[in-house]
């Protein structure tokens, strides 16, 4: 299959992973775990490259969920050095080809290097025009949902707004996603089934596509491949 064979007309505007498998990945090789991670992020880098190139609009990847801090304090680590290693790569040099860069999740509990390369890079591809590459680092949905509803209490007790005015609108404006498309199609690779708390509130009429293959092994191909599939599915959003 080749860009060739996308229907732009059909094809989504907002496409959301869950990179998945990387230390399976390692392991099944007799790797460290550190290196299937490394692998991992150098096909975050390829996608985004080629999601730029292709045309997608939005790309929201799960780098790090609020759940992975139970991990070893070696691994969570490693994740840590190699995340802060590849925004240095970003920033010093064209890595970016008008990619907009903006990180979701509870990026203020991180250490204050990591925070403020991270907002670095936020602050650097901010006018950019291509993708917007969405990185959940640090992320929960539920944690999400709740700091929704405490910004929207607040306002609430304030006198800013009234309870009356609470709706699905409302909700979605106070959420990391603020602004954006709700995904139209969900990924995941290394053959799981389940969501793992991403984004629960914006999947609610997001087309789902598992997959067997580990995340450091998905490819440009993979990628138009689940393009051709969404475009071939019925979305009907509860009519029929």
């Amino acid at each position: 299959m080749t860009i060739e064979d996308i229907d732009k007309e059909l094809m989504p505007k907002h496409i959301a992973i869950i990179m998945d498998g990387n230390r399976r990945w390692a392991k099944e090789r007799g790797l460290d775990t550190r290196l299937g991670h490394k692998q991992g992020a150098e096909t975050l880098e390829k996608i985004a490259k080629f999601a730029n190139q292709i045309g997608l609009e939005y790309l929201t990847v799960y780098a790090f969920s609020t759940e992975n801090w139970k991990r070893t304090k070696e691994e969570v680590g490693a994740l840590m050095i190699l995340l802060e290693n590849y925004l240095d790569r970003f920033l010093n040099r064209d890595s970016l080809r008008n990619i907009r860069v903006r990180a979701l999740g509870d990026i203020d509990s991180l250490s204050d290097n990591l925070k403020k390369k991270i907002y670095n890079i936020v602050e650097k591809s901010k006018s950019n025009t291509g993708l917007t590459l969405n990185i959940a680092f640090n992320y929960g949905g539920r944690a999400e949902i709740v700091e929704a509803v405490k910004n929207i209490s607040t306002r609430v007790q304030s006198g800013e707004i009234k309870i009356e005015d609470i709706n699905e609108n409302l909700i979605s404006d106070n959420l990391y996603t603020k602004g954006e498309p709700e995904p139209d199609l969900l990924i995941r690779p290394g053959g799981e089934l389940r969501i793992s708390n991403f984004l629960l509130w914006q999947l609610a009429y997001t087309e789902f596509l598992f997959i067997d293959k580990y995340w450091p092994d998905f490819s440009e191909e993979d990628l138009l491949e689940a393009i051709q599939i969404f475009e071939q599915r019925n979305r009907k959003f509860g009519g029929k």
